[in-house]
């Protein structure tokens, strides 16, 4: 039996609240980002047996192809084999291959070999997303950096837009209502749907979109921290990946349909979507970091949630239920 500290059981108290229909509209104790013992149960019953996004497709295209990376201080490697097939290898000698699926070019690990498929719990988000043909889309551009700070704030920063007006003023807030709400919906354990408001409708160049898929933001949150985000003929994916209890790799893409990619100049597309990246990213980790900062310090408290950030409180309680079950 493991031994907990009074002030790691008393942190997974307060996450506990979380899966009770009223949950506090808090923020998680600020010594929930930079608890070492509270890392190392997040290690074990949240990364040792989630599904994580790590790669497309398009990176592992030809056989013998890999993609190498760390899933919370474990080694894992993605291979695709001369058969086509993608496997995974296993973090140790003793222990077994992680579980490897792809779903619509998006690349997926679980650590645990008998993880239930993924799969499933995306049907309702992939119906909903058939007019995007992701399956069809091409990887333009991607980006691997690290932030220094708690993964749990990268992942709640990107559950809410509410944070636009004060890290993204001149980016992504010129694209966005400010304050707008978002109309968030739990599809299961694993997966929550956001949906945000454009200020104007975006017209797609050769995707056959309806208006509702025009005029918002689509967002599928897959737990515990991959992120694809559709607008207009763009896709965005986003993993945000603890290496360690205050560093989180952050690795993403840029899909576009098939069509707006025959015959463009590849390094073109290239330079624009990772210098359009970096901006918005480098806005996010200034302020994750800042923020990382101020929960180590000795009178950092709880901030209210607004009513405007109903995502956070949907990753608190799926965080609540991989940490402590329903």
């Amino acid at each position: 039996m493991t031994i907990m500290t009074a002030e790691t059981s008393a942190l997974l108290a307060e996450l506990g609240r979380y899966r009770e229909p009223g949950a506090p509209a808090l923020s998680l104790p600020p010594r929930a980002f930079v608890s070492a013992e509270l890392w190392e149960l997040e290690r074990a019953r949240v990364f040792g047996r989630s599904w994580v996004l790590v790669a497309h497709a398009d990176e592992l295209a030809a056989p013998g192809s890999r993609v190498a990376l760390s899933v919370a201080g474990e080694p894992v490697e993605v291979v695709r084999g001369d058969d086509g097939a993608l496997r995974g290898t296993p973090p140790g000698r003793r222990r077994p291959a992680p579980r490897v699926e792809q779903w619509n070019g998006l690349v997926f690990v679980n650590l645990d070999a008998g993880a239930e498929p993924l799969a499933p719990h995306l049907a309702r988000v992939g119906a909903e997303l058939a007019g995007h043909r992701l399956d069809e889309m091409v990887q333009v551009g991607g980006w691997l950096e690290e932030w220094r700070c708690n993964w749990k704030l990268a992942v709640q920063n990107a559950h809410e837009n509410y944070h636009a007006m004060g890290l993204h003023p001149n980016t992504v807030a010129l694209l966005t209502p400010p304050g707008a709400d978002m109309a968030v919906r739990a599809d299961s354990r694993w997966v929550t749907r956001l949906l945000s408001p454009f200020r104007e409708p975006m017209e797609p160049v050769v995707l056959a979109l309806d208006d509702e898929y025009k005029a918002n933001m689509y967002n599928c949150c897959v737990f515990p921290c991959g992120s694809v985000a559709a607008f207009g003929d763009s896709v965005i994916w986003i993993s945000l990946i603890p290496l360690t209890a205050d560093r989180t790799q952050v690795r993403g893409g840029a899909l576009l349909p098939a069509a707006m990619v025959e015959g463009a100049d590849r390094a073109a597309l290239r330079a624009e979507s990772e210098e359009g990246a970096a901006v918005v990213n480098d806005e996010d980790r200034a302020g994750m970091e800042a923020v990382q900062r101020c929960a180590g310090a000795r009178f950092a408290g709880r901030g209210h949630l607004s009513p405007k950030e109903p995502g956070v409180l949907a990753f608190y309680r799926s965080l609540a239920v991989a940490m402590l079950g329903e």
